[in-house]
């Protein structure tokens, strides 16, 4: 017997819960025996979510038959619009593959991750761990040059350079956690992985930094005239992770 989402999830916001209901309604219609797993993660999972903060679940099925997924759209369009609801679609056997290819993304669902419908796909996940630190400097290399030429272009729109900086946080954090965890420590939350991480760097003015960003994660806003430098700062903070990565080994 499946537990009620009230079950799983009752410390979720009402909002939440109701759009989460209506979706694993109408994917147990829709998809019947192709439905696995739903399976939410990401801050939601933490109940930390904000008013700006996305909710991100994953679906796994047996096979995507478009005809059937495809039922579902006016669902989900509704939930995008409610809740900034986020769908990944995987299908059982694409896991492996997924966890090896997205390390660091899986890594951290696995970490934070409430099964609402289905068995749990990622209680056996096991990422090798060459791979997770070849996709963590990935991740943070692509990060880097991405902001940089961001900067380079949108230098002068404070409001699009805010918008930057929200977005790196998600990243970051799961960076700063993944590094602990494969430095042989248990995790913190991702937020406060990062700054576990920040503590150990050489130069200040980082807790300003991460204040700066969790405002603008939270406001999509930041002071005026502090978002350029605020986002070099995120940049440099990145480059450190990135030095970070490169003294893990890979045995």
């Amino acid at each position: 017997m499946q537990p009620t989402l009230r079950n799983v999830a009752s410390d979720l916001p009402d909002p939440v819960i109701t759009i989460l209901t209506a979706l694993i309604s109408g994917a147990e219609t829709a998809l019947g025996p192709d439905l696995r797993s739903v399976v939410l993660f990401g801050s939601a999972a933490e109940n930390r979510l904000r008013p700006t903060s996305d909710v991100n679940v994953v679906v796994v099925l047996a096979k995507f038959d478009p005809h059937r997924v495809g039922t579902l759209s006016e669902t989900l369009m509704a939930a995008r619009a409610a809740i900034r609801l986020h769908v990944m679609w995987l299908l059982e056997s694409e896991i492996p593959d997924a966890v090896e290819a997205f390390a660091v993304k899986f890594a951290d669902i696995t970490r934070r991750r409430r099964v609402l419908w289905g068995t749990d796909p990622f209680q056996n996940v096991s990422i090798p761990r060459a791979a997770a630190i070849a996709r963590l400097r990935q991740v943070l290399m692509n990060l880097i040059l991405r902001l940089r030429a961001s900067y380079a272009l949108e230098g002068t729109h404070e409001e699009r350079l805010a918008a930057l900086v929200a977005d790196a946080a998600g990243p970051l954090r799961a960076c700063a956690a993944e590094i602990l965890e494969l430095e042989g420590s248990v995790p913190p939350s991702p937020r406060e992985a990062l700054e576990q991480v920040t503590r150990a760097l050489p130069t200040n003015g980082w807790p300003e930094a991460l204040a700066g960003m969790t405002e603008a994660r939270r406001t999509r806003v930041v002071a005026p005239g502090t978002a350029g430098p605020l986002l070099l700062k995120v940049i440099d903070l990145a480059c450190h992770l990135l030095q970070r990565a490169g003294t893990l080994r890979h045995g």
